[in-house]
C-alpha cells in the first residue's frame, strides 16, 4: 500500500488509466478520502468519498488502482 500519510488537501486524484477522479478536500478519519465538491467531478456538488485502500501511489498526485468508471461507480457519495 502507498504511503497514504502523504495525501494533503488540493491534491489531484488521477485513476488508473490516468484521468481526473477529483481533488483532496481532507481525510475523513484514518480510512477515507473526501473530494472536493467544487471540482468538475464532484458531480451535482456533492462531496465523494474513496477508500485508502484504492490509493496505488502517492508523489505530486494521489494515483488510484482503479479506473475512472470503477470510481465513478464505486465511491461513497456524501450528500
Amino acid at each position: 500500500m502507498a504511503n497514504v500519510g502523504n495525501i494533503m488537501e488540493h491534491m489531484e486524484v488521477l485513476s488508473s488509466d490516468g484521468k481526473h477522479v477529483g481533488t483532496v478536500d481532507h481525510m475523513e478519519g484514518a480510512g477515507m478520502i473526501k473530494l472536493t465538491r467544487s471540482d468538475i467531478e464532484a458531480h451535482d456538488g456533492h462531496h465523494h468519498l474513496i477508500p485508502v485502500g484504492w490509493v496505488s501511489d502517492v508523489g505530486e498526485t494521489v494515483r488510484l488502482a482503479k479506473t475512472q468508471d470503477e470510481v465513478f461507480s464505486q465511491w461513497e457519495h456524501e450528500t
